[in-house]
């Protein structure tokens, strides 16, 4: 310390016998080749002689009532415990780990939260879904008008449309989605992994939307209003993952309604690890930005039969409303399901995948 109150005091640092300075060595990182958007090629390699599956109606359905039962199993309690409860490690060597927090804090209040919401009924989670037609062109994804299809014009002859149908000619442009290509690596698009407008094939696009219902909101503000704060903190968070554990629920389903039930992980952790055919996308993030995209969204799954409005402005609320948009590709990859999500149904994700999903591994 000498040293430095004497250069603090005025004199150099050479006079004082600091040691030199070590030389910091910077490690080089992954290193990049971005294509210039002139260079671009108009489609990546993904493969295109994927069948297209045939799903079982053409439009919306609504799901209200869904047990808690069914869909808690699939609950990320990981993310529950330390992202939304808190639940960290202690940093000492007498600190708690992880897992005996989770024992002696975690599932105890769990099983509490759980009960309490099953007796006193805070949920009315519901769910709308359905399938819709679409068609790629370049970087655009292509929803068509879909209704009762006796000949088999969408493909599958015979499918009915339990919402009606849009009331236009069936087959016809309804709206467009536009994604961006990846400027390096394979330059991959999600429009890629839909069957393109010249193959004279058309695909599916699955989209759901979930919610837990308006009935927490009750609770919580009730608990904020009377200081109940840990009480309203533990809810909120447990909250939003059931809700997220609803929407995973849901999109196990419309695997197994595509006619991919047996490629399901073997246990509740394979679910969070994605090992299944499908991959799931968030609106907002490098492989679909486009946040207004989430009022298109809302069209086709009718968001007002879940007594929310979330198409009136690109942040819906409430946080307990999920959207999710599946984009099955024609080929060799899978994308896959959650919160705005785009998601298909042909291989393992990969690296392209997690990045499109805003995070790494």
């Amino acid at each position: 310390m000498e040293p430095l109150v004497r250069v603090a005091r005025g004199e150099s640092p050479d006079d004082v016998g600091l040691p030199p300075l070590k030389k910091r060595i910077h490690k080089g990182g992954a290193k990049f080749t971005i294509t210039e958007p002139e260079a671009m090629p108009g489609r990546s390699d993904v493969t295109e002689d994927n069948p297209v599956p045939v799903p079982p109606f053409w439009g919306t359905r609504i799901v209200r009532g869904v047990s808690l039962h069914d869909y808690s199993a699939f609950l990320d309690e990981r993310a529950t415990f330390m992202g939304q409860w808190g639940l960290k490690p202690g940093r000492g060597e007498d600190g708690a780990s992880y897992e005996e927090l989770v024992e002696r804090e975690g599932r105890p209040r769990l099983r509490y939260w759980l009960d309490r919401i099953l007796a006193e009924g805070m949920l009315d989670a519901s769910v709308a879904y359905g399938y819709f037609p679409v068609v790629s062109e370049g970087e655009q994804v292509v929803v068509l008008h879909h209704g009762e299809d006796p000949d088999g014009v969408l493909g599958q002859a015979g499918l009915l449309a339990p919402d009606g149908g849009t009331g236009a000619p069936i087959g016809t442009d309804r709206l467009r989605f536009d994604f961006p290509r990846q400027r390096r690596d394979r330059h991959l698009c999600l429009a890629d992994f839909v069957k393109s407008r010249e193959s004279g094939q058309i695909d599916v696009l699955p989209v759901q939307l979930v919610t837990a219902g308006s009935k927490i909101e009750e609770f919580t503000s009730k608990m904020f209003a009377a200081n109940q704060y840990r009480d309203y903190y533990e809810l909120n968070g447990l909250v939003m993952q059931l809700t997220e554990a609803l929407a995973e629920f849901w999109h196990a389903r419309i695997r197994k309604e595509l006619g991919f039930g047996s490629e399901e992980p073997k246990d509740t952790a394979g679910y969070f690890k994605l090992d299944y055919r499908g991959a799931r996308f968030s609106l907002g993030y490098p492989a679909c930005p486009d946040m207004e995209d989430r009022r298109k969204v809302t069209e086709p799954a009718e968001a007002r039969t879940h007594g929310r409005h979330p198409e009136r402005r690109a942040h819906a609320a409430p946080r307990t409303v999920h959207r999710r948009v599946r984009v099955p590709p024609p080929g060799g990859e899978v994308l896959q399901g959650v919160s705005w999500r785009l998601s298909g149904f042909r291989t393992a994700p990969g690296r392209f995948e997690r990045m499109c999903r805003g995070r790494r591994r």
